[in-house]
């Protein structure tokens, strides 16, 4: 199952959970593992407590960590101007597991799963939703 987010970049963060729990009760998991899986190299998917204070502590740490305007090798191209991005994608990753239990994402009480777009400019990006059941047997 696949959905389209659009971003601004810039780490733009987005809570994706409701477009997550509609793909697994169109996927119909009810026990097992959905895996979240964004189809490019400049984003992040992670769980986060979806709040103003901690999207903004999140933004400041990688702007000390990995300036948006450093000099960055992959910048050198010509082409565009987003090897910071591609650090930050590498470090958050761009796919998360999910427990499903009866048919419910299974999150802490303030978790999210958050998309967060570290590229330079507007984007719109795909998600892909699998599911991996619970091969197990109750005896």
């Amino acid at each position: 199952m696949r959905f389209q987010v659009n971003t601004q970049g810039h780490e733009d963060s987005i809570d994706i959970t409701d477009q997550v729990a509609e793909a697994i009760k169109q996927l119909g998991l009810i026990d097992g593992i959905a895996v979240v899986f964004g189809l490019h190299s400049t984003i992040g998917i992670t769980t986060l407590e979806y709040e103003k204070g901690v999207l903004q502590d999140v933004h400041d740490v990688f702007e000390r960590l990995i300036p948006e305007n450093a000099e960055y090798k992959h910048n050198l191209r010509g082409i565009d101007h987003n090897g910071a991005a591609h650090i930050k994608s590498a470090m958050v990753g761009t796919h998360l597991p999910v427990p499903v239990e009866e048919g419910q994402l299974v999150l802490g009480q303030w978790q999210r799963i958050v998309l967060i777009d570290f590229d330079e400019r507007a984007r719109t990006r795909d998600i892909l939703v699998k599911a991996l059941t619970s091969a197990t047997t109750k005896p």
